[in-house]
Parts: structure tokens; sequence; C-alpha cells
């Protein structure tokens, strides 16, 4: 299971700093910083899936709630979107970490 969690993190890093370089780009080509909006970048790969979803929670018991959060998601950059689930997920995939301590006379 950490495998997949450390995998799909990694994959979601590369994504959010693939849109960042092109952020980046954008940002000098017009002398200002420019964020790409992850609702923007979303419909140039496949509107049909956003529409989806958003059809999808407005069928859930919390639809006000879900339509609100979703409608927010969608305007903030996209590198971030994506970036702090995937750091999210690849410290989740992390091996436990190990305390090892040492006697003074050890040092």
């Amino acid at each position: 299971m950490r495998l997949v969690l450390r995998i799909l993190g990694t994959w979601l890093i590369g994504l959010a700093l693939i849109l960042l370089v092109i952020d980046g780009t954008k940002s000098l080509a017009a002398n200002e910083l420019v964020f790409t909006v992850f609702g923007e970048a979303w419909a140039q790969v496949h509107r049909p899936s956003q529409e989806a979803v958003s059809s999808f929670f407005e069928s859930r018991f919390f639809a006000d709630l879900l339509r609100v959060v979703f409608q927010n998601i969608l305007t903030y950059p996209a590198f971030a979107v994506l970036g702090v689930p995937g750091i999210v997920l690849a410290l989740m995939g992390r091996r436990p970490r190990r305390e090892r301590f040492l006697r003074q006379e050890q040092i």
C-alpha cells in the first residue's frame, strides 16, 4: 500500500512541477505573475469529466456544501491543487522512522 501511495504522490508532484514551469513561462512572457486556474486546466484536458463530477456532487446529500467547495477548488492554482495532495500522499507512503538512542558512553 505504501508503494501505491508513494507512486501516486510522486506522479501528482511531477504534474504540479510541470504546471509550475508552464506558469513560470507564462509569467515571464507577460511580465507579471500568472497562474493557471485548476478549472481551466481541467477543462482543457477533459471538460466532460469536469461536468460529470459537478453533476455527481449535485446529486449528493450535502449538495450545496459540495458545490461551494468544488467551485472554490476550481479557482485555486493548478500546481497547488495537485501538489499539496501529492506531498501528503508521498509522506503517507514513507517508511516509519525508527528512533535510535545512544547511551552517553557510546558517544
